[in-house]
């Protein structure tokens, strides 16, 4: 459903138009948009081409990088960028998505150019600030473009560079640094997935809510195997981890509160959440799989008060996950071969019934109260 599908049928729900009036806004949104049925083919042309010509500009690159002179290096590097998005200059006229395909490749080969300059050069070695370059040129293209591949490349190098300088700071990575790193990188995808509201809704949000969905279940299953993941590599120098801390947490806060404004508080107690992961995943107890569930019924129980099906679906698939884990890590072992097959089929059938039949009545509780 668009956004102006849900915004007349909260209109028509209040009472503040009639049928007719919303008959005609209809027509007019229609006619406008024109017909859906076309949009994705011309998506995944875009898509793809715009993957295979990056990969063919980059092929072509390292096969005949060793024969060119450095100047001829640096002058491909800078040609290559520049192509590209007077390319997508030139095509803003004729389609404005074929634009903002070449604009998006014309950003990704930035990040090349960066580390190709530092190789031809022979800069001091330190990635992170490369990656920071690539993310303010992401934003800089965001700011003068306003297209969404943009943004979402700022919004991915962002806290890609972030992680990056704390890595640095510890460059043999044990316990302690590896829970603030991880408890940082899960409360920045609770902020994306939590982007689009019952009330606010847009291009850019949905792209938060995407990148928040491929991201936070491997950083929850990341920071509850914590433990069997560092065994007694903690760090020493306590100090920075208070600015880390503060990092961590203090950013995807303030970002909650931008998007979110009054609706934050929910961001707060994921924090809460979050922190007590960290702290609990370190007992290596059977706490870690109650206070994952735990987690995913909020995750469901958040979906339904902001009318977000997708945060029902994935707290959905995070307690199908705990219920997995605690059954091959607690009740598995303790079982026969042919006993433990058994019982793994009746997880999968009867949990899997349950929980699909508690998935759709949670989404269309969220969807009936976003109209």
């Amino acid at each position: 459903m668009n956004e102006w599908e849900r915004t007349l049928a909260r209109w028509s729900k209040a009472g503040l138009i009639d049928a007719a009036a919303a008959g005609r806004i209809r027509a007019f949104e229609e006619a406008q948009t024109g017909p859906a049925g076309l949009r994705w083919p011309t998506v995944v042309a875009l898509v793809f081409g715009g993957l295979m010509l990056g990969a063919g500009v980059l092929l072509f690159v390292a096969a005949h990088w060793d024969t060119l002179s450095p100047s001829l290096r640096f002058a491909l590097v800078v040609g290559m960028v520049a192509i590209f998005h007077f390319g997508g200059t030139a095509a803003t006229k004729r389609t404005q998505a074929l634009a903002t395909t070449l604009h998006g490749v014309g950003t990704v080969s930035l990040g090349a150019g960066i580390y190709l300059s530092g190789q031809i050069f022979n800069m001091q070695e330190h990635w992170p600030a490369a990656v920071m370059l690539w993310a303010a040129g992401a934003a800089i293209g965001w700011w003068l473009l306003r297209d969404w591949v943009q943004f979402a490349l700022f919004a991915m190098l962002t806290p890609f560079w972030l992680a990056g300088e704390w890595t640095e700071v510890f460059p043999r990575m044990g316990g302690d640094a590896f829970r603030v790193l991880a408890e940082g990188l899960l409360l920045t995808a609770f902020t994306y997935l939590s982007g689009r509201t019952r009330d606010l809704d847009g291009t850019n949000r949905r792209v938060l809510v995407w990148l928040g969905g491929f991201w936070v279940l491997p950083c929850a299953v990341s920071l509850a195997v914590e433990s069997e993941m560092w065994r007694n590599t903690a760090n020493p120098s306590p100090g920075p981890f208070w600015i880390g801390y503060l990092g961590a947490f203090g950013l995807p806060l303030m970002a909650s509160f931008l998007l979110r404004r009054r609706d934050a508080w929910m961001n707060a107690v994921a924090a809460v959440w979050v922190f007590l992961l960290g702290a609990i995943a370190v007992t290596n107890n059977i706490g870690v799989y109650l206070w994952c569930a735990a987690g995913a019924a909020g995750l469901v129980a958040w979906g339904v008060r902001d009318g977000r099906s997708e945060r029902v679906n994935m707290g959905m698939i995070g307690f199908a996950i705990t219920l997995l884990f605690f059954y091959f890590s607690q009740v598995m072992d303790k079982l026969g071969r042919s006993a433990s097959l058994i019982g793994l089929g009746l997880v999968f059938l009867a949990g899997g019934w349950g929980l699909e039949k508690m998935r759709r009545k949670f989404v269309a509780q969220a969807r009936e109260g976003a109209l």
